[in-house]
């Protein structure tokens, strides 16, 4: 086998083993509202340790393409407060979606690169070129799965540097929103417990939240086409000249 497949192997044989042992059905909101006292409890006795480990583990689990993002954000603000849970997660989100891109390139980026050809080629041209305002419009729009965006750039000459701050400032909105949500999710236990009801995740991820955050990619993509057209323009040369 290969060394280059060896950190993207690792990483799928760590998810396929998550999936065995069932840690999926460990990350729930009802498991974050039953554990909240003890976990907060630790957080009071160990606040730079619990940092940490909270970085550390949004890491891996982003590393991994563990599905449970917008839960482990809003966990995050509802035990560290959404400026700094927020602030934890993008650190751990970047590390994790770098570790995940960079498996991936390694695996795949030059053997794809050499094959690629025809309008394929003219569109990893075009990406290439404007890596950063894809990626950013990529980061901001809710409906791609965040694991996706970490391997496509992947198969482009996407440098790192152009990775890490597309990433970074790409997921700060959504970040800080699901965070803020997490804060908020007491008052959202009252209200489902006055209702004699059980919180669940769809009570506090609305749809006008999903719609800011679309809304937000439009303006970018926007912003992105109208630089190509001024730059297009800027290389043509005037007619009678």
């Amino acid at each position: 086998m290969p060394w280059r497949f060896v950190p993207l192997g690792l990483i799928v044989l760590v998810l396929i083993l998550g999936y065995v042992l069932g840690w999926h059905e460990h990350v729930t909101l009802s498991a974050l509202i039953d554990s909240r006292a003890a976990l907060q409890a630790k957080i009071e006795a160990h606040p730079l340790l619990s940092a940490v480990g909270l970085i550390m583990g949004y890491a891996f689990a982003t590393a991994i393409a563990f599905p449970a993002a917008a839960l482990l954000t809003i966990a995050a603000g509802f035990l560290f407060g959404w400026l700094v849970g927020g602030t934890l997660v993008i650190i751990g989100a970047t590390a994790g979606a770098t570790a995940l891109f960079l498996a991936a390139r390694t695996a795949f980026g030059t053997l794809l690169r050499k094959r690629v050809g025809g309008r394929a080629a003219e569109f990893a041209k075009g990406f290439e070129e404007g890596a950063f305002g894809y990626l950013l419009v990529l980061r901001l729009a809710p409906i791609f799965p965040f694991w996706l965006v970490n391997i496509v750039p992947a198969f482009f000459r996407v440098p790192l540097r152009i990775f890490v701050a597309a990433t970074t400032l790409g997921i700060i909105p959504a970040t800080y929103a699901y965070a803020y949500l997490g804060q908020g999710l007491e008052s959202a236990l009252l209200s489902a417990s006055a209702a004699g009801r059980q919180v669940e995740l769809h009570d506090l991820i609305t749809r006008e939240l999903t719609l800011s955050l679309g809304g937000l990619a439009v303006v970018a993509a926007l912003a992105l086409i109208i630089k190509r057209r001024v730059a297009e323009a800027s290389h043509t040369p005037n007619e009678g000249r």
